[in-house]
């Protein structure tokens, strides 16, 4: 029987709360209340506390968010707020009945919010539109699988066909996916870290020779320093207020720059903790620091002059010289071209003061062991790979890589992004993977790189790409310039989505559509030869089991393994040496393959199944070693370049709200900065109010201002008055990215710049001004 949703309320407008005034504390009892409430309300207290207290345990189920490593001893509440409320929107009885697709045709579900369609309930059937149709209709698994199978077999070429992977995929599922779709006969493998962390795989490839963190979880406490850049743990990873916590308990200095004050990086009220209930909780941040938009790479550049200048007049006393000399090279280049680094330009480029960046310097300076992390707002942008090298030759100047406490941590945004990369998914893995494969497999993978996420956006656009398939993840949503995108999307001509939710790409569709249902993280998977489990990879390299703990929400479910086998069954079958039919049934032959094929992941099935799994090997913190074409790490000499701003303009950047995650809308508040019933919003600072002659609670248009002059807006936003940094201005992604234009893309990584996007505001026209809310 279908189960409605208890509730489900779209934005509202009308009653829309802004009051700008953004928190200083985060957690506390407010977060056990946000998780808890929506948990028991939508999935009722045995449910809620079968799946709650598994999350992120030994013998339970990996978080489905974000990629946060596990603690070596677990609290009984190891789940932070957004963890809680994932669990809560993936493990939902509520399903979509076959009565669904008749009543709701493909038109009208595109015209829904991606809150309405994620809260419709879990997909438990097969559906497919035919072409010249607006109705999905319910069709059986073998229907689905001949229909997209007969699809892939008729392309001109394999190149004809995309492969899109989430972040939310496991290890297992994951190289299966990547082994069908190289036996298919392309490389065409784009996912989600195309559009997040891409900037840091390349820039610290390129440097230290791994695009990984170099730290463990341990290391937070062990840091003297600890500089975050660009993120808002608070909302997009609260779990890492924790490790922060424990490091200030330890005696480390915290330093935050950001554009915008964040609560999460100010003080943090640890809800298992007496202080976090009844006190004032934990002052995390030192220094604040509110650097201007596409600020980051010249702060940076500014610190390492600062360095270099303290050790010409002590020579011999700042810099590590024995790391330097044994494991580094380019420290003369470096050292020449930051000579020339102009004060003036840095202080335009960052909004900063010259006391605010001695401070950060002096603070450096003496500690003897620092972490820097960071996360998306360092890396959408034009010159994010550029300032992740700079991040990099900060790091090394001191020899901070490689010793306890120290080290450089991108915080990925996915859950097991960095798994499914680790096991194949990319459109350009290097030889050795594909030479292993090919030893493994008994066959000859492509070779040819294939196409990364906007690539595959330009290619269905063009008509080089007929057939998109997704396991996961919600492509049309995610990428940049929206329109652009759904139109290419439509230009196919047969779309496929592997999904637990309805999200906006099975509403913006190729000329046929297909919709596979799957099981979630949450739920038991038994398969023919008993109970199995998956394996994801943390932010820190650490590899570890899943199980879910409760029952598929609807007999007939398939999982992510079951369907990439029947489906490689169809297409490829006995083309390779290669068990589809036993990798359903047993998922320990997968990870015998994934033990022959990837490097580190040697007896992987003994190791997966240790207390708390196993950590991959990583050679800039193990062993100081560099697998750079000479052996060592890289200090890098980067050409500074700061985003300008023209007269009358601001520099915009996309977020998330606290009631979401990445594309998946919890609900229309964002407690943290005082926003609640709505998205339709952009904060801009009192002072850029004043000069651009606009009131706090007016209504605007939001105009993309780009050479290309296309028409890129969006309409009827509301002004929140917010201490934001002056010249800027942030609105809610995935709304905002109708802003960003396909083609502007971060130098060699090719992700989207959507933290840097020039906008015009201009006055809505017949549409009155709306007083703010109190505060």
């Amino acid at each position: 029987m279908t189960r409605k949703n208890p509730r489900v309320e779209e934005s509202d407008e009308a009653n829309l709360e802004a009051s700008g005034s953004p928190k200083t504390w985060a957690a506390g009892i407010p977060g056990v209340y946000h998780s808890m409430k929506p948990a028991i309300e939508h999935m009722g207290l045995h449910r809620a506390r079968k799946t709650l207290l598994a999350l992120n345990q030994k013998d339970g189920f990996d978080c489905m968010s974000c990629a946060w490593p596990d603690p070596g001893h677990r609290k009984t509440f190891e789940f932070c707020e957004n963890g809680a409320k994932a669990v809560t929107w993936e493990a939902t009885p509520v399903v979509i009945g076959s009565e669904f697709w008749d009543e709701h045709p493909v038109s009208e579900l595109r015209e829904r919010s991606e809150y309405w369609l994620g809260m419709q309930g879990r997909l438990t059937e097969p559906v497919y539109k035919p072409a010249g149709e607006d109705h999905y209709r319910p069709v059986s698994w073998d229907q689905a699988f001949s229909i997209l199978g007969d699809k892939l077999t008729g392309l001109a070429s394999p190149d004809e066909a995309t492969f899109y992977t989430s972040g939310r995929t496991s290890n297992e599922a994951a190289f299966l996916y990547q082994l069908f779709v190289r036996a298919y006969g392309t490389n065409n493998l784009p996912d989600c870290s195309n559009m997040c962390h891409e900037s840091s795989g390349w820039a610290m490839g390129q440097t230290i020779g791994i695009g990984k963190a170099t730290i463990s979880y341990d290391d937070f406490a062990k840091a003297d320093l600890i500089v975050i850049m660009g993120q808002n743990p608070g909302s997009n990873h609260p779990r890492m207020l924790t490790a922060l916590e424990e490091a200030k308990e330890a005696g480390c200095h915290i330093v935050a720059v950001n554009p915008l004050p964040e609560a999460g990086l100010m003080r943090y009220k640890n809800p298992q903790k007496v202080k976090g209930i009844a006190g004032r909780g934990t002052e995390l941040a030192d220094q604040f620091m509110q650097v201007r938009i596409g600020g980051d790479m010249a702060l940076l550049q500014a610190v390492s002059k600062r360095v270099l200048d303290a050790e010409a007049k002590n020579p011999g006393t700042v810099l590590d010289h024995n790391f330097l000399e044994e494991h580094c090279q380019g420290l003369d280049e470096l050292r020449a071209h930051l000579a020339g680094l102009d004060e003036a330009t840095v202080l335009e480029a960052t909004g900063l003061r010259t006391e605010e960046i001695d401070e950060l310097a002096a603070r450096y300076l003496k500690a003897e062991k620092v972490i820097i992390t960071w996360a998306m707002g360092i890396t959408q942008h034009k010159k994010g790979v550029d300032t992740i090298k700079e991040i990099i030759n900060l790091l090394l100047l001191r020899g901070n890589i490689g010793k306890p406490g120290a080290g450089a941590s991108p915080i990925r945004g996915h859950s097991n992004v960095q798994g499914d990369r680790t096991m194949g998914i990319w459109e350009q893995m290097p030889p050795a993977f594909l030479d292993a494969l090919s030893k493994e497999f008994s066959f000859e993978p492509p070779r040819k790189h294939g196409v990364d996420s906007v690539e595959t956006i330009r290619q269905m656009r063009d008509g080089g790409i007929r057939v998109f398939v997704g396991l996961g993840g919600n492509l049309v949503g995610a990428i940049s310039d929206s329109h652009a995108a759904q139109a290419a999307m439509q230009n196919t001509e047969l779309s496929v989505q592997i999904s637990t939710k309805l999200n906006r790409s099975h509403t913006v569709t190729g000329a046929e559509a297909l919709i596979l249902p799957t099981m979630g993280r949450t739920e038991f998977d038994q398969q023919e030869s008993g109970p199995q489990f998956v394996s994801v990879e943390d932010t820190v390299c650490a590899v570890h089991a899943s199980q879910g703990t409760v029952q598929p929400v609807a007999p007939g479910l398939l999982s992510e393994v079951a369907i990439v086998s029947r489906l490689a069954q169809k297409v490829v079958g006995n083309s390779i040496q290669a068990d589809w039919a036993g990798f359903e049934k047993n998922y320990d032959l997968i990870r015998d393959h994934i033990s022959h094929v990837v490097a580190g992941c040697e007896d992987y099935n003994r190791k997966i199944r240790q207390e708390g799994g196993f950590v991959l090997p990583n050679g800039p913190r193990d062993s100081r070693t560099f697998n750079t074409p000479t052996g060592k790490a890289m200090l890098t000499v980067n050409a500074l370049e700061h985003v300008a701003r023209p007269a009358g303009t601001l520099i915009l950047q996309g977020m998330r709200s606290h009631d979401q995650f990445n594309t998946t809308i919890y609900g229309h508040n964002d407690r943290y900065r005082g926003i609640k019933k709505g998205r339709e919003v952009v904060f801009v600072s009192p002072q850029d109010l004043a000069e651009l002659g606009l009131s706090d609670g007016q209504y605007v248009d939001i105009h993309g201002v780009y050479k290309d002059n296309a028409e890129r807006v969006l309409r009827n936003y509301r002004v929140v008055s917010y201490p934001t940094a002056v010249g800027c201005a942030a609105a809610y992604y995935p709304e905002a990215n109708v802003l960003v234009p396909l083609d502007s893309v971060a130098e060699g990584s090719q992700t989207p710049v959507s933290k840097a996007v020039i906008v015009r505001l201009e006055p809505t026209k017949e549409r009155a001004m709306e007083p703010a809310a109190a505060g």
